[in-house]
């Protein structure tokens, strides 16, 4: 019996208004459904932001943290050997080219490594090429950095505060440039989520304030 009278009444309608009605019921729909999909890329950035920040807060952070060297110097170049196997006193060494690097800093004689982990790999070699498997690559590698730092002879460096540390870094790694670079990405992520969501919100918060008047 109601669906008799909806049809009788949408039959007394003129063409034009039944018309008017469906395609305002269609518009409001796809209004909806736009505005579910933008919530829903808000949240999953806002969230995907959030996983970013807690992988970076337990990786690089506490890295970056408990990090000895804090201290900037200037290095002066003074000697590079590429070294074997055979030529570091006989002791255990992975079969790869050892590059071997002295400098000039606060006005002693220091070892050179590359980073943190070429210290914590092995203390005898300033470099550890990126290929172990292939010899010649590695060997490749290691004159190119030996040919990098002969050209720079003069350069700067990362100590620790420790008092006649013979050790000084070419690269940190873990310093304050890479740990803003690394929280660029999951900053701008949440930042576009949480604008993405408040537009959301304003629109439909708009949207009922004009269905009231």
């Amino acid at each position: 019996m109601l669906t008799l009278t909806a049809i009788s009444v949408m039959s007394a309608l003129p063409a034009g208004s039944v018309h008017s009605v469906d395609m305002g019921k269609k518009l409001v729909m796809a209004q909806k459904r736009g505005e579910t999909r933008a919530l829903c890329l808000g949240v999953v950035m806002v969230l995907c932001a959030v996983i970013s920040y807690y992988i970076l807060g337990t990786t690089i952070l506490p890295l970056y943290q408990k990090s000895v060297w804090t201290q900037n110097v200037t290095c002066q170049l003074l000697e590079t050997n590429v070294r074997n196997q055979e030529e570091l006193e006989g002791k255990k060494v992975p079969q790869y080219p050892c590059l071997w690097v002295t400098v000039k800093a606060m006005e002693q004689q220091a070892m050179l490594y590359y980073t943190e982990d070429t210290w914590d790999r092995n203390q005898q070699c300033s470099y550890i090429p990126g290929s172990l498997d292939n010899y010649q690559a590695a060997q490749a590698d290691v004159e190119k950095v030996r040919a990098k730092l002969q050209e720079l002879q003069v350069f700067y460096c990362f100590s620790t505060t420790r008092k006649n540390d013979t050790r000084v870094l070419y690269k940190r790694p873990y310093e304050s440039q890479a740990l803003f670079s690394s929280l660029f990405l999951p900053t701008f992520l949440l930042a576009c989520g949480l604008i993405i969501i408040a537009m959301v919100k304003i629109n439909q918060s708009l949207s009922i304030l004009a269905a009231q008047k």
